[in-house]
């Protein structure tokens, strides 16, 4: 049976393979070495298991299957509970402290020019102003739902 390997810059590639084979085959037998990097999709699913035979996925001959190629490697998925707080694998996430970090910012500034109403000019305060009015526009529009 052939089928088409297609790529995302639409090139494509034919695939002479039997029906018992299983998707893991195909990978080995056309992306050697970069098994663990390729993905394949068909009809809009993405083939996870590597077991499955072809025969299973009811392919006709001459389907198209979709690949991508990720330029690195996944990392292993991490087993047990322990391994999901682990700080070094963690990523922290910036975007999602911007909103708190700017709220607390107007508060700090708000707090100072009530306790040090001497050292902030009308300019300065007006300028504080338009700055709460425009983020709460800005933070009520983009969080409204």
């Amino acid at each position: 049976m052939v089928l088409r390997l297609k790529f995302l810059n639409d090139t494509e590639r034919l695939a002479h393979v039997r029906p018992g084979d299983t998707v893991g085959a195909l990978k080995r037998a056309y992306f050697p070495g970069q098994e663990q990097q390729v993905r394949l999709i068909y009809q809009g699913q993405l083939l996870r298991d590597d077991a499955q035979s072809l025969a299973a996925l009811h392919l006709a001959p001459n389907s198209v299957l979709h690949c991508h190629i990720s330029q690195h490697s996944p990392a292993p998925a991490p087993a047990g509970p322990r391994a999901s707080a682990d700080p070094v694998h963690t990523a922290l996430n910036v975007g999602s402290l911007m909103l708190p970090l700017f709220v607390l910012m107007l508060a700090v500034l708000w707090y100072f020019q009530l306790q040090y109403r001497h050292v902030f000019t009308a300019t300065a305060t007006t300028f504080l102003a338009g700055l709460t009015l425009l983020f709460s526009f800005m933070a009520f529009t983009m969080y409204r739902r």
